[in-house]
């Protein structure tokens, strides 16, 4: 039952999440998961109104991606580099799971960085 409960809260919370972040940055449709990568990285990075490349765009992803996962213990923040992007390092392999449970452990990765950043509760 417990489990039931916090895949409840978590469904909610995702829910929620992704209605204010599409409503505040798409004209289009809903923002997915890797939309929400980009705009965590782009958040991280810190200069949301520069241009980017393709190979900008996704490195704004792994960066976004990295980021909600270091609480977790898989990287750690290293340093800036010159152009002022954020590198980590790899600490601990990620698990292997099942694409069902990997959504589930992203999905609860994101929602607990916009509830540390105050966004969400």
């Amino acid at each position: 039952m417990a489990n039931y409960t916090r895949d409840q809260e978590l469904k909610l919370r995702w829910e929620n999440l992704i209605e204010f972040l599409t409503h505040k940055f798409s004209d289009g449709p809903e923002i997915d998961v890797e939309g929400v990568l980009y705009l965590i990285g782009l958040q991280e990075y810190g200069k949301p109104h520069e241009r980017f490349k393709k190979e900008d765009n996704v490195n704004l992803i792994h960066v976004g991606l990295c980021t909600i996962l270091e609480p977790f213990g898989h990287y750690r923040f290293d340093f800036y580099d010159d152009q002022g992007w954020p590198h980590f390092e790899l600490v601990e392999p990620l698990p292997n799971l099942k694409p069902g449970e990997q959504s589930i452990f992203v999905k609860t990765a994101i929602v607990d960085y916009f509830v540390r950043q105050g966004v969400i509760s």
